[in-house]
This record gives C-alpha cells, sequence and structure tokens, in this order.
C-alpha cells in the first residue's frame, strides 16, 4: 500500500460549521477509515493544518483531536511549499483575500459558500484560480443528502414526467438571544458584516435547482428583516441591519417554476427544517435531508372540497416511503473525497468556483429583485 499524503490548510475550523462538518465529520472522519482509497493500493492521507486568529481556540482543537499543526499566520502557511490546498470557512467578508493568496501561492482552493460579497468579486475568483491551473472546489453539500439522493433517483428514472413545479420551505426560529441563547452567530444578522439569509441560502437554492431540474433563468423576491433587534454573544442587544426572511420564485430552465421560503422567523410544523415538494404529470414527492416520500398518479386519491364536513383520513399517509437502497455518507464528507480524488487523480469535477459564482448571483439579483420590486433575467455565467 502507498499512502500518499495531502497537506490541507484549513481556515476558520474554530466556527461551528468549519468545526463540525469539515474538520471532525469529514477530514478526521476520512483519516478514522484510514485515509481516502483512490485504487490500486493507494490512500490519499489527508493533513489538516488549522488556521484562524484566535491561538488559545486552535491549540485547544488541535489538543483535543490529536493534531500537530496549527498556526495563525496564514501567509506562513501558504508559503509553506508542503501545503497543497487551502480551505476556508471563514466568514463571507474575508474570503476574497484569503482565497487570492492562496491562488496567488499556487495551492488548490476549497472553498465554503458564498464566495463574495458580489458577483463580480465571485468571478474574479473563478478567473483567478483558472489562470493560475489550480483546481478549486464549492461546498454544495445539500446534494448529497440522503433526502435529496433519494430525489435525483427519482429525477433520473422518470418517475416524475413533466415537472411542473418545485415547492421549497426551509428554516426554523433563531431565538433573539435575550431569554434564550440563539443557536446562529450573531453577525449572521448584520449586514455589514456579510450576513442575511439571502446570500446565505440563496447559494444553496441555486445549486439545488440547477442540478436536479435546470438553470434558473429569472428570479422574483420578497426579502425583509421580521426581528428587527437581536441580542449578540455578549448579551448585548443589537439592530439586526440583515435580512431573516426571503421568499422568492425562480423559473426554470424547461418551464417549471420553483417557489422557496426561507425564514430564521418560523416556527416548524414539517418533518425536516428543509422539505421540496416536487410534482410532476406521472407522480409528485416530498424530499427532505434525509427521508423522502412519493405519491403516483395510480396511487392519487381523489380530495373533495367540502368544508362543511371535517375530514376523516390522513393526507400524510397516503405517501409511500422512497426507500434507502443503499448506505448515504455525510454529505460533506462525500463531497471531501470527490474534491481529493479529483487533486490525486484528475477525477471530473464540476462544482467549482464558477459555480459558486452563480449562486452569488443568484443571491444578488435576489436582492435586487425585492429591493426595485421587479422579476429579474438570471444571464448565464462565463469566463
Amino acid at each position: 500500500m502507498t499512502r500518499r499524503t495531502v497537506r490541507i490548510a484549513m481556515n476558520g475550523v474554530t466556527g461551528r460549521m468549519g468545526y463540525r462538518q469539515h474538520l471532525v465529520r469529514s477530514i478526521l472522519a476520512i483519516r478514522e477509515q484510514g485515509g481516502l482509497d483512490l485504487g490500486d493500493g493507494d490512500v490519499l492521507w489527508p493533513e489538516p493544518v488549522l488556521v484562524g486568529r484566535r491561538e488559545h481556540a486552535l491549540r485547544e482543537l488541535a489538543d483535543r483531536h490529536g493534531l500537530t499543526e496549527w498556526s495563525t499566520d496564514l501567509d506562513a502557511v501558504l508559503a509553506d511549499e508542503a501545503t497543497d490546498v487551502y480551505f476556508d470557512a471563514q466568514v463571507t467578508s474575508a474570503r476574497v483575500a484569503a482565497i487570492t493568496k492562496a491562488i496567488a501561492a499556487g495551492k488548490h482552493v476549497y472553498t465554503e459558500k458564498p464566495t463574495a460579497t458580489d458577483v463580480a468579486g465571485a468571478l474574479e475568483l473563478a478567473r483567478l484560480a483558472k489562470s493560475a491551473g489550480v483546481k478549486h472546489g464549492v461546498v454544495q453539500d445539500k446534494i448529497f443528502l440522503p433526502g435529496l439522493l433519494k430525489l435525483k433517483r427519482l429525477i433520473d428514472g422518470g418517475f416524475f414526467g413533466e415537472i411542473l413545479s418545485v415547492r421549497g420551505e426551509f428554516g426554523y426560529w433563531v431565538f433573539e438571544g435575550d431569554w434564550q441563547e440563539a443557536q446562529r452567530p450573531s453577525w449572521n444578522y448584520r449586514a455589514e458584516d456579510g450576513g442575511g439569509i439571502v446570500v446565505d441560502m440563496f447559494p444553496h437554492w441555486e445549486y439545488v435547482l440547477h442540478e436536479l431540474f435546470g438553470r434558473v433563468t429569472a428570479v422574483t423576491a420578497h426579502v425583509t428583516t421580521h426581528i428587527p433587534q437581536r441580542w449578540d454573544e455578549q448579551g448585548k442587544p443589537y439592530a439586526a441591519t440583515a435580512d431573516d426572511a426571503a421568499y422568492g420564485i425562480f423559473q426554470l430552465e424547461g418551464g417549471a417554476v420553483a417557489q422557496i421560503n426561507s425564514s430564521w422567523a418560523v416556527r416548524v410544523n414539517r418533518d425536516e427544517l428543509v422539505e421540496f415538494q416536487v410534482d410532476g404529470t406521472h407522480g409528485s414527492a416530498v424530499a427532505g435531508l434525509r427521508n423522502c416520500r412519493v405519491q403516483h398518479r395510480s396511487a392519487t386519491p381523489k380530495p373533495v372540497w367540502n368544508p362543511d364536513l371535517p375530514v376523516t383520513h390522513s393526507f400524510r399517509d397516503q405517501w409511500q416511503e422512497v426507500p434507502d437502497n443503499t448506505d448515504f455518507d455525510n454529505g460533506f464528507k462525500a463531497q471531501w473525497a470527490l474534491f481529493l480524488r479529483h487533486i490525486a487523480l484528475d477525477e471530473p469535477y464540476h462544482w467549482d468556483l464558477l459555480a459558486g459564482a452563480r449562486g452569488v448571483q443568484l443571491a444578488e439579483l435576489g436582492l435586487k429583485s425585492s429591493a426595485e420590486g421587479r422579476r429579474y433575467d438570471v444571464p448565464e455565467l462565463s469566463l
């Protein structure tokens, strides 16, 4: 067996997402399974170098997981020829400068989304990476989740016939922070720090819709801030200047329409925190993060509107669960494995910085649509 080491500078792993999903459940999980099997007896071994601004936090994480390499000096880590990959899970406002440095240093780049605060910056990163000849990828984790993989299986199998519409509901109540601690960091609700549900979630909706149903060709959105005041991690009140809810209509290539509500100010009355209902001429499905239920046209009941009589049956019970039929890995880990194989074996990989720019573009146009009260076409992006 030949073990090949890939050294990954991981910037932002002291944050919730960078730590849980990327460090622990992806990179360390790959190490726990003995590395990434490349075939023919070759194994790729990821060696993380923890990078951040808080020395004590980095040292504590390294000690907790038996890691030896960490640094508060990003420039020094990027200047090290032994560093192969730069990963970014920082706040969005710090991302462009750091990725630009990494590309200039000749490092492959893998990053959380959104890749930039505006589409011009996102496209520039894609151009820089292409010019430098480095490999690059953007986290698009939701299409690797069990529920959406099952939905993709249905689409590929022709279950729906002609797809007519997609309806998505996402979100939950994020506590204001005064009488109960908020579940999300306070910067998420300050526009000046890169917060906002549109810049956070519209990039997700772009790749979910693009990968499963077709490119988004137009957007109409209403964006608002339902909770105008929140309390930060120190218990101090602050003005919530970023949007916490967005209601979007997306026209898709081929004629289908998607409607997706995103909100941090909604109480959950659904089976999962995100659900997509897909309706087609031959059948419908409701997919969440893990589960997926279907109703074929041959098994569709005939509801009759009669408000004078109570409903005597459960509509939910008329749907059938889609079986797993396989073992599903963590979605973040699955995409990390594909990116690492892309680096090591040059296998095809299309979730790149240009794909990330499409997500930033949709968020930018969604905000413009809401501000101006109009529908916006979404042009195709190219380098």
